[in-house]
Order: C-alpha cells, then structure tokens, then sequence
C-alpha cells in the first residue's frame, strides 16, 4: 500500500513539473503492510505519465504501474531462525533485482522498509552512483541500533513516517524527515454497519470483534491457536470478523478456522470501524486499529529461539506501535508467554463495554492519530498526504 501510494503521489507532483531530473519509484514488497523495496528507470518526469517504476512489488504496485521485477510475497518471511532456510531463495531474487538495475540504470532508487533486504539493494545502488531514499525507514530504534551506520553510508535521504524517528535518525548523522503516516489520514469506511452485516451475513445486534492475526502465513500459525481459543471462551454472543490479508490465501484461513464461527471479510478497515473491539497482532495492523478508532489488545509470538535470541536486542519499553508513539501504554501488550486465551479475554473484558477503561484508550488513540499526521498544511488549513510530502521531497532532490 505504502509503494502504490507513493507512486500515485509522485506522479501527481510531477504533473506540469519541467525539471530534468530523470526520476524513479517505488515498488512494494508485501501487498500493503509492510513494503520492501524500489528500484525503478531512467526517465524524465516533464509529465505525469513519464515516470517509471520497476522493483518488488505485489498486486497493488503493479496496478499502479509497477513493473515487478520480483513479486513481493517471495520474501514474506518472519523470524530470525525461519529466514535461514529462506536464504538462498531470497539471495536468487536479490541477484536478480541488482541484474536487472544494472541493465536498466536507474536515476534513483527507493527503498522501503525491510532493512536486511534493501540496505543491501541501497549499497548496490550507491555504488552505482545511484541517489537513494528510503521511505518508511527502518525501525533501528527498536533494536540493533548500530545498524544506523547503514543509512549513513548508503542513503542520501530518510523519510521517515513515525514522529519520534526524525529525532533519533538526524541524532546519529542520517538526513531524516518526518512525513507523516501515510495510514494517518484514512477516511472512515462509507459503509453503514448495517450494510456491511447484509453483504457478509453478520449479525447487526451482536457486538463485533475483529481479529487480525498477522499477514504471514509463519506469524498467523503462531497466533492464531490462541485467538481462536480466546474467541471460543468469549462464545457465540459475540461475532468475529477476520479480514483476509492480500499476502494470504483465504483457503489457508478457512483450513485453520474449521468449525469456529468467525467470518472472512476481504478489507481490514472497514471491519475495524464496525466493530466494537479487536485481537491485533503486532505490527501495521495495530496503526490501523488505531487510526479507525477501534479498541484492540495486541497480541503476538514467535518462536522460541527467535524470541530467545531477539528479546535481549530489543531497546524500546513498548512492542505495539501505537504504545511507543504515545510514550505509554495505551493499549495492553501481550506477547510470548503472556498471551494467553484467558488474557486476552480478560483484556477484552475491560474494553468492550462502555467505562472508564475504554473511554481512556480511546482518547489515547486519538491523541496517537493527530501525532501521526503529516506536518505543515497546504496553504488552505489542509493537511498534505505524507505520500504527497514524500513525493515533493524527492522530486526536489533534482530542483
């Protein structure tokens, strides 16, 4: 999602534009979570229709005009020990990404997100003389926090979509940017909740719970078993919505649902706004739970030896996204050993009905929406799109 976006944007900032800067855009690696990278053509951007993309990307880059050089769901791999059996299969694609950019030369290069891939894309490309953004930069922050020499040395420019990032990165050397969060500004479903219940058979008189286990099949493996167990002790008074991922195939979650009664939707937000709360794995997820207004307990799991081995490494005092951007804890965090069915039920419990426990994360969420729009207006008190922002910076990296 993040690649398509910026690829429309860049194109709507390049209409009527006269500079002679032979641009490039973004391709994305996981079909709207998290994208991995870009790598795209020599072209002048006079008119909107003369840019081109090439790179990793899924359905929705290459709707947007993407040519996909790898397809994005080749390197959807969680975890520190299940990439290993992955390795070779990703260095192939790697080589074939370089290949490919050495025969079509590039002017820029846009990498997104996915640091073990694309810091090595962004070194190849720097080394070709090749200027090089990142869009939606690393979480460095998180841990490994020496690996900010790799931005350094091969990034010319960061954009950053979290607002405390731009203050870590500038900190360490890196020409950082806060942008906006390009999920910041989502308008809310047009749907009415009681279409949205005639067109997926749902109940419009039970309260709704959606449940977002990951957009990997190796992280809903992990955390599905739990949820489904949670929402068999919550019961039938509820209705539990699962919005298929872009990176998943639906036949894989009916397979792991069996009997439950839990629906699959194919969109994640419009089943968070009608519903009264959520189960939301780590990740993008937990932002779009937020930005709907939408309760949720976070909740996520790895591997033992992953987590045994990732956990020492971890420098932040939160794992949910929207509770580091707050500074505290927002919402409740469960992950590894404490997530548990009988905690997340307990959790919910505490949310679902109207109350004081409720009403406080739901100010906290709001206060985490207005933190993650984009800075700066257009002139008319209108807030631009942070892809729209990151768009103008890149374009003027030629002005």
């Amino acid at each position: 999602m993040y690649g398509a976006q910026l690829i429309e944007a860049l194109r709507r900032c390049a209409d009527g534009r006269t500079s002679e800067l032979r641009s490039a855009g973004p391709c994305d690696a996981t079909q709207g979570r998290h994208p991995r990278t870009a790598v795209p053509t020599r072209t002048s951007f006079s008119t909107r229709n003369s840019l081109e993309f090439f790179g990793v990307g899924g359905e929705r880059m290459r709707t947007a005009g993407c040519d996909t050089i790898v397809d994005a769901k080749d390197l959807s791999v969680v975890g520190i020990t299940e990439i290993l059996s992955h390795l070779p299969k990703i260095y192939g694609l790697y080589q074939r990404l370089i290949a490919e950019a050495a025969k079509r030369k590039p002017d820029l290069a846009i990498v997104i997100d996915s640091p073990a891939f694309n810091w090595r894309v962004a070194r190849q490309m720097k080394e070709r003389g090749i200027p090089v953004v990142y869009y939606v930069a690393p979480q460095f922050w998180a841990w490994r926090q020496g690996r900010v020499r790799l931005l350094r040395d091969y990034i010319d420019k960061a954009l950053v979509i979290f607002p405390f990032e731009e203050k870590f990165y500038r900190e360490r050397g890196v020409d950082a940017t806060f942008v906006g969060h390009p999920l910041a500004d989502l308008p809310q479903p047009a749907m009415t909740r009681n279409e949205y219940a005639a067109q997926f058979h749902l109940d419009a008189a039970k309260p709704w719970i959606t449940i977002m286990p990951g957009s990997r099949i190796k992280e809903v493996r992990m955390n599905m078993p739990t949820i489904l167990e949670a929402a068999g002790q919550l019961g039938s008074e509820y209705e539990f919505l699962l919005p298929v991922a872009p990176t998943l195939d639906q036949s894989f979650l009916q397979d792991l649902i069996r009997q439950q009664s839990i629906s699959l939707v194919p969109e994640s937000l419009p089943a968070l706004w009608h519903s009264r709360a959520g189960i939301v794995a780590s990740g993008t997820a937990t932002v779009e739970a937020a930005m709907m207004h939408t309760p949720f307990v976070m909740v996520y799991r790895v591997s033992s030896l992953t987590y045994l081995l990732g956990k020492p490494r971890v420098k932040v005092p939160y794992f949910a996204m929207v509770n580091l951007v707050a500074g505290e804890a927002v919402v409740p965090e469960l992950v590894q050993h404490d997530f548990t069915a009988t905690n997340v039920v307990a959790q919910l419990q505490e949310i679902l009905p109207d109350g004081v426990a409720r009403n406080r994360m739901l100010e906290g969420l709001a206060r985490v929406k207005s933190s993650l729009r984009a800075p700066g207006n257009t002139g008319e008190g209108v807030t631009p799109h942070p892809a729209d922002r990151a768009a103008e910076i890149i374009l003027s990296l030629g002005d």
